[in-house]
Order: C-alpha cells, then structure tokens, then sequence
C-alpha cells in the first residue's frame, strides 16, 4: 500500500463512519482536492496526537510524576540594594489557598553574581498570622530546582487557608552589598 491509499482508507473509516445508517453516503472523491487533502491531514494529525498523548500517558505513570499547582510561572526577580534597605521581598498573595494536601515546596532559583554568597529565606503565612521561614543556603549561579517539604515549616499548623508566600534576601545573608536573585515556577507538590 502506498501513501496515498492510507490516507484514502483513513478518510474511508472516519467519513463512512455509520455504513448502516440509511443516509446517502458521501464519497472521498466527490470532494475537492484541497479539501480531501484537508481532511486527511486532520485524520492523521488526530490520530498522532491520540497515540502520541497514551504513550506519554502510558509513560509518565511509569516515572515518579507529580502533580503540582503553580503559584507563579513567570520569572521573578529580586534586585537587592542593601544600601539604605535591609531586606528585598518577591511576595505572592496566595487568597486563602488550601495547602493541606500538598506536601512540598518547589521552584527554581538562580543569583546573577557568581562570587556572591546569598541564603533565601522562605516564609508562608496562614491566615491566623502563624508565620514559619526555611532557609535556602547557597544560592547557585546557575538555575537549579529547590524542593522544601512543608513539614519543615514547623510553625505553621494550619495549611488549610493561606495568606502569603515570600522570598526575602536579607542583608545579612548576603556577602554583596547588591544584586540580582531569580526565581521560576514556583509550584507546590502534591
């Protein structure tokens, strides 16, 4: 079988779907060229994106996969100057999200100055005002992931509505007196 008689059998099976029904039949080579070249083309686009999309399925529950809930997908950015500041903040208002079913924090972060020594410091506040931080030490030069599990924000005791998440670099956690911290899909991992 050649190409052109696949495509036409492919066309045969999704236009003549109901052979029985006692509608008049419409056949592949009534149509304009074009638009048989259009049809065929969608069936075989379909029919890779289903194979394709059960593959990856079939594929990914095989692997660790996670689901996650972006809480920002964007790049942010933390340009801090600590001469008359003694901390920079990337805040996210996070209306009251429930958190309890999830049990990580993750995003990406990188610093623009490869010499410079920074810690992040990371801070969830519930809606009872319980605030509890972790620190990230070391921030690389290059991007890398950062995973915290929830459970080392000890503080907080109820993940059911939260208020905020924040990113802070504060002057004493950081060896230059300036610079740049960038931050990347932060997620939260079920």
């Amino acid at each position: 079988m050649d190409k052109k008689e696949i495509y036409e059998h492919l066309a045969s099976i999704y236009l003549d779907a109901s052979s029985k029904s006692s509608k008049k039949k419409r056949k592949l080579k009534s149509y304009p060229k074009p638009v048989r070249n259009l049809i065929l083309a969608a069936a075989l686009v379909i029919f890779s994106l289903a194979s394709g999309l059960t593959y990856y399925n079939l594929n990914s529950r095989s692997r660790n996969s996670q689901i996650a809930l972006f809480l920002y997908q964007d790049a942010a950015k933390i340009n801090f100057n600590f001469d008359p500041a003694k901390k920079e903040t990337f805040s996210l208002n996070l209306k009251q999200l429930n958190l309890s079913k999830y049990k990580a924090l993750a995003f990406a972060v990188r610093k623009t100055n490869p010499k410079d020594s920074i810690s992040l410091k990371v801070e969830f506040i519930n809606r009872f005002d319980e605030r509890s931080e972790v620190y990230v030490k070391n921030i690389p030069g290059k991007w890398a992931d950062q995973k915290i599990e929830l459970s080392r924000f000890a503080k907080i005791n109820d993940w059911r509505q939260m208020k905020s998440l924040a990113f802070t670099i504060e002057e004493w956690n950081a060896r230059q007196k300036s610079g740049i911290v960038y931050l990347d899909n932060i997620r939260v991992i079920k």
